[in-house]
């Protein structure tokens, strides 16, 4: 079982140095997962006709620009957002404190720092995405991958709803699995509130915080 301190090291290493997350990414695009997803989705009969309205989503979603850069973004940013607005008032200067937002004090808000996080995860994971959409092309991998996009929602649907819905207002749950490594850490602050309370995650934030200022 993660604890706290083990959560709250992790997020504070990415709010420290947000290319550390380009690390967790790698890897992400894996073409024997991809496959074992395909296979899996092959014999698991029992979901398939919601898989198939799934794909006919995802489809969709593909047609209308999900896989441009700007959207890995924003499935990024709505995660860190959604962490941030429960981040006690009187923890977010110090919580940031390294980030840069304690030159201009408050002038930079969260949104911001969200966004520089987001920028250095994402830029990596779409570069990646491209250089295997033009390496591979192989039709199975291609299928492979959209069963993990759809399997990959379809866990955080079941373990943080909340996350889910958020992220399916525009599709960007088929995105999730992409940058899920690097985000992992504040999802499972997030599940602590829902399934703990406020109290425990205020922990949370209160080791994050202390991380930040004086974590090496």
């Amino acid at each position: 079982m993660t604890t706290y301190t083990e959560i709250a090291k992790r997020i504070a290493k990415i709010i420290i140095s947000p290319d550390t997350a380009i690390g967790l990414t790698h890897g992400v695009l894996s073409v024997p997962q991809d496959l074992g997803y395909l296979a899996y989705g092959y014999f698991d009969t029992d979901s398939r006709f919601n898989r198939e309205t799934e794909r006919i989503r995802l489809i969709n979603a593909i047609r209308f620009g999900i896989l441009q850069n700007e959207n890995f973004v924003r499935t990024i940013e709505t995660v860190l957002e959604n962490f941030n607005q429960y981040v006690p008032e009187n923890n977010r200067d110090g919580l940031y404190a390294k980030t840069g937002a304690s030159v201009v004090g408050r002038a930079i808000t969260n949104s911001l720092i969200s966004k520089k996080i987001a920028t250095s995860i994402a830029q990596r994971s779409s570069l990646m995405i491209a250089l295997r959409g033009g390496v591979v092309g192989n039709i199975l991998l291609a299928g492979g991958m959209a069963e993990r996009s759809i399997y990959r929602s379809q866990r955080l649907q079941m373990t943080d709803p909340d996350i889910y819905y958020e992220l399916r207002k525009k599709d960007y749950d088929f995105l999730y699995f992409l940058v899920e490594p690097a985000l992992q850490p504040f999802i499972e602050a997030l599940r602590v509130r829902r399934t703990q309370g406020n109290t425990a995650f205020n922990q949370i934030i209160e080791l994050v915080e202390k991380e930040v200022r004086y974590g090496r």
